[in-house]
This record gives C-alpha cells, structure tokens and sequence, in this order.
C-alpha cells in the first residue's frame, strides 16, 4: 500500500475514528527510538490503543547513549498518565545487528540509502515481535522527526504488514504540529532530548557541522 505523505493523516484519523466507534481497545506494539519521540504519539495514540513500546535500536551509539535513552524513556512511563495501560518491551542491545545490516553505507550521509535500511531492521524486529505476540497493529514513533523520511517509513510499514498479515498503522507523526507537541512535553516532563539521530555516522556529521 502506497500512499503520498499527505494522506497519512487523513487514513490515520479515519482508523482511529473507526476504532472509536467500535468500543474496542486494539493492542499496538509502537516501536520507539526514545522518551521524546514517544512522548506526543503516546498522548495521541493512548486513548485508543492499549499500547506495547519496543526498545529495538541498535543503531544507537556508544551503549552509554542507549542506556541514557532508555532510562529516560522509562523515566517518562512511569509519569505519563494515560486512559490505558501502556507496557514496555526491551530488546538486548547489540549494535553488531546494526552495523552488519548498513556494511557498505557508511560514508552516506542522513536521509540516504543507510537510513533506510535502519529503519527496516528495527521495523521488521517489532512488527516480528508483534505477529509473534498477536498484536492487532504495529507502527513507529520514527516519523515525528523532521529529520526522518516519512514516506520511506510508511512504505516499510506496508511492506511489512503485507509479508507478515498484520495491521500497519499509517501515520506521520509530524502533521497536527507533533513534533512541537514533542517539544512541549519533553520540555513538561524535563526530557533529556539528544542532538544527534541516535548511530555513530549521525553523531560524526553532527560534530562536524558543530
């Protein structure tokens, strides 16, 4: 399933509005890269879904970043309120995954070829983990960064729902000004929020421009 950027918004909200009049709480298995991604898509999505997160990101570099992230976003669970009960789900921390999936990328830059392939390695690790523990959906917070390409996430999103018959949600998390809310709340709840992507190729460029 295909659809222009644009869109994303108008079959979210009409996914949501379907689950509304339901009465039903479908369970969503939202992958995260950290708290301040995850703050505004769980204040969206919480009221609908009963949501998993999954903490799958080996791209992450050094392991004291990943940790600090991690520790931030559990932080950020335990005082973020919600009308249902949000679960969180952490993978083993091994950047060999990352780095044997981006071998002969790594001299491009951000938003290129490597970003892609990022994103599909964590993506098919969650929607795996979701099919395996019969999720109703799955999805990422990745798109709420200006700095991610959404159009490339939602086409992995329906890739994947097609190769292993389970519900992708369609979404760009940056329309209805979320990433500003992200801002907010990472500003409301004293979120550390990092200055680079998350690999060490991001956290190379970001020195240099620096």
């Amino acid at each position: 399933m295909m659809l222009a950027n644009m869109i994303y918004q108008i079959v979210l909200d009409e996914i949501l509005k379907q689950i509304n009049l339901s009465g039903k709480t479908p369970k969503l298995l939202l992958h995260a890269c950290c708290a301040p991604c995850s703050s505004y898509v769980l204040e969206y999505l919480s009221e609908f879904f009963e949501i998993t997160i999954y903490y799958y990101n080996p791209n992450i570099h050094p392991e004291n970043e990943y940790i600090r992230r991690l520790n931030e976003l559990r932080k950020f669970l335990t005082e973020f309120k919600s009308k249902n009960k949000i679960n969180l789900v952490e993978e083993i921390y091994n950047p060999l995954e990352y780095f044997n999936e981006v071998k002969g990328l790594e001299n491009l830059g951000e938003k290129s070829k490597r970003c892609y392939k990022c994103y599909k390695l964590r993506m098919e690790k969650a929607v795996e983990y979701a099919k395996n523990n019969n999720f109703d959906y799955f999805t990422t917070t990745l798109s709420i960064s200006p700095y991610k390409k959404s159009d490339w996430i939602n086409e992995i999103g329906g890739m994947l729902e097609n190769k292993y018959n389970i519900k992708y949600l369609y979404a760009d998390f940056k329309k209805k000004n979320g990433y500003k809310r992200s801002l907010e709340l990472s500003k409301e709840y004293g979120l550390y929020r990092q200055d680079y992507c998350g690999c060490i190729y991001s956290k190379q460029e970001r020195e240099i421009i620096v």
